[in-house]
């Protein structure tokens, strides 16, 4: 049990350090709002220094595709329509219950507004138990809890398509959103092998193929975002050489030593809550993750939306984010879902609610798993003693 009042000490140690922190990020962000006025005029030579230098660049940059002045007033949908969302959960397999084995569970949500309709709220359960399932990743280096948490990412967009394509067929001119939880662009799965994205990769730009080809938008939600890579765009701004070449000019030098570090750590979601409105979306960017060298035509946009209780990114597909309609369409869409959830997406909501396993899902699931090995004729169906005495207390 965690003894409160010997962290209490610390905790005040820990205030102080943190106003500290805060005084120093208004400064880094008055200097930033300085920065991003003078990158507005200087846009076009920006971005032809992110095309042209991009591998020499050492940080990660993102480049505006549209005017930096060019903020836009979202109005929140009113007419019919639907959203679709899905979200994951599981159980981490564990070699001290009675079977090495783990379970992923999509929440599924399909909401249809103004139309007298009631909503989907439904999970699919999938329980992996095979050698290939436990111990195939393990030739890449990676762990089976971690393998795991990439397949889940593959069946959220796996179950989200499917969803989309049937709800698509039988609502064929309703304005529609398949949603997701936190971001398009699998930063994760760049630290991987080759052959190990081979195995997830595709059947994610095979869903959004599925989704292109009926012209449903997608959008990701992050809500508390800690991307930086627009303020990074405006550290070209400090850069005092000609060519904003970090490999030749600045390699030897420590990270936060450049003359561009100046920023540092100041990230989007607190620049951009400066410079929009409630209401008000910032101007389209194109990600460089290098992850998206792998996406073929399924290249990853963003901007970010002042929802009125927080900063969200919104990432987009180039399908849905270049598409004018369909961009507005899903902007409108997400802002009603804040309004409609206080804060939070309802249907990510909702959807993480279908989706959630709780201790007592937990037990559950190993009494059942348990019931049928007996069945089955297995002797001696037990956890290791190390869990079976944690399941219990002297205290």
């Amino acid at each position: 049990m965690l003894d409160l009042q010997k962290l209490m000490g610390q905790m005040q140690g820990m205030s102080e350090q943190l106003q500290r922190e805060a005084q120093q990020l208004t400064v880094k962000l008055d200097r930033a709002e300085t920065l991003f006025h003078k990158a507005t005029v200087n846009q076009v030579s920006h971005c032809h220094a992110v095309t042209q230098f991009r591998d020499r660049i050492t940080f990660n940059c993102a480049e505006p595709i549209e005017s930096l002045s060019q903020i836009q007033a979202i109005a929140p949908i009113s007419t019919p329509h639907i959203v679709l969302a899905t979200d994951g959960s599981q159980i981490a397999p564990s070699r001290h219950e009675i079977a090495y084995c783990y379970l992923i569970n999509i929440g599924r949500v399909a909401i249809y507004y103004n139309s007298g309709i009631y909503p989907l709220l439904d999970n699919i359960p999938e329980v992996f138990y095979k050698t290939e399932d436990l111990y195939k990743a393990r030739q890449w280096g990676i762990q089976t809890e971690q393998w795991m948490s990439y397949k889940r990412t593959v069946a959220e967009n796996v179950a989200l398509a499917n969803l989309a394509i049937e709800t698509r067929s039988q609502f064929p001119v309703s304005p529609m959103l398949a949603f997701t939880d936190g971001a398009l662009i699998h930063w994760e799965f760049d630290e991987i092998a080759a052959d190990a994205r081979s195995q997830l990769l595709p059947d994610i730009l095979a869903a959004w193929d599925s989704l292109k080809s009926q012209k449903i938008p997608l959008a990701g939600y992050i809500s508390a975002p800690r991307a930086a890579e627009t303020t990074n765009f405006l550290r070209l701004e400090l850069c005092p050489f000609e060519q904003p070449d970090c490999s030749t000019h600045c390699a030897a030098k420590p990270l936060d030593s450049a003359p561009c570090s100046q920023l540092q750590p100041l990230r989007d979601g607190t620049l951009w809550s400066r410079l929009l409105k409630v209401g008000e979306c910032s101007p389209l960017w194109k990600s460089h993750a290098r992850i998206l060298q792998e996406y073929g035509e399924h290249q990853i946009y963003f901007c970010y939306l002042h929802v009125g209780t927080e900063i969200a990114r919104i990432e987009m597909p180039a399908w849905t984010a270049l598409d004018l309609e369909l961009r507005s369409q899903a902007l409108q869409i997400i802002l009603a879902q804040v309004q409609k959830g206080y804060g939070y997406p309802v249907a990510l909501a909702e959807a993480h609610n279908q989706a959630v396993v709780t201790g007592s899902d937990r037990r559950r699931f190993f009494a059942i798993l348990e019931q049928q090995m007996v069945k089955s004729g297995l002797r001696n169906v037990t956890t290791s003693y190390k869990e079976s005495r944690k399941r219990s207390s002297i205290a």
